[in-house]
């Protein structure tokens, strides 16, 4: 396995590593600037490769942000490798989450972030929204890149496969094919709404988790998962 790099919108990096026995990707992404951040840890496991290919684009020793979209092995599983790698690193997660788990799993205190609150890295803004069990996690939470129009939108599209790392390509139908086999995506009557919200931001490209980061129709794209989710709702209550 390697971690491959490539800067999906400026300044925001896209570290993946393709898991051949899974058929899945894990995608983190790197926000450049004067406090870097990171979205997404990966698991502990792949900490020596996702770090390796960080080292290429900046030294591990100045990223200043972790965050992540809700508490799992994937999404924050090195949390506390990154701390110690990087002295002046703080993770910075949604305020119920660090109550939850963070400030007891994470080896420094963490940073809460209400519900549309803007790390600014010096180049990038990237604001805090909270999405509870959306697509899953009591905790969970995307990040909004204002500048570049980048939503860091974690598990939300996610697909089999090893992806390019930019496409306009249906990002939608692979999706549901996915949640077909995981059945991951929590059904409530607030899904299809908070998906929609999102569609409201006009993000410009998506970094998808698990998946490519998709530069084409990003508000239709959430919409038409949005409809599909709907659609499954109203089926199930059925």
């Amino acid at each position: 396995m390697e971690t491959t790099v490539s800067e999906i919108a400026p300044d925001v990096y896209r570290l993946s590593t393709y898991v051949p026995d899974a058929d899945f990707q894990f995608n983190q992404y790197l926000v450049t600037g004067a406090e870097p951040l990171l979205f997404h840890t990966g698991p502990r496991r792949l900490f020596p490769l996702v770090s390796e290919a960080m080292a290429r684009v900046l030294p591990v020793t100045e990223l200043r942000w972790i965050t992540f979209g809700h508490v799992e092995a994937d999404e924050c599983g090195a949390m506390n490798d990154w701390l110690a790698a990087a002295p002046r690193s703080q993770v910075a997660h949604g305020a119920m989450g660090c109550v939850v788990s963070v400030e007891d799993l994470a080896d420094r205190p963490p940073r809460p972030l209400a519900d549309g609150e803007v790390i600014d890295t010096g180049e990038r803004r990237l604001r805090h929204i909270d999405t509870p069990h959306v697509p899953h996690g009591w905790d969970a939470g995307v990040l909004f890149e204002e500048t570049t129009g980048t939503l860091l939108c974690g598990d939300l599209f996610t697909a089999f496969g090893n992806s390019p790392a930019l496409t306009d390509a249906d990002v939608v139908g692979p999706a549901l094919q996915a949640e077909d086999l995981f059945g991951a995506t929590c059904l409530t009557p607030g899904t299809a709404p908070a998906i929609r919200s999102l569609a409201d931001l006009e993000p410009t490209t998506m970094a998808l988790m698990h998946g490519p980061a998709f530069a084409g129709d990003c508000g239709q794209a959430l919409r038409d998962l949005a409809d599909a989710y709907d659609a499954r709702l109203t089926g199930a209550a059925g």
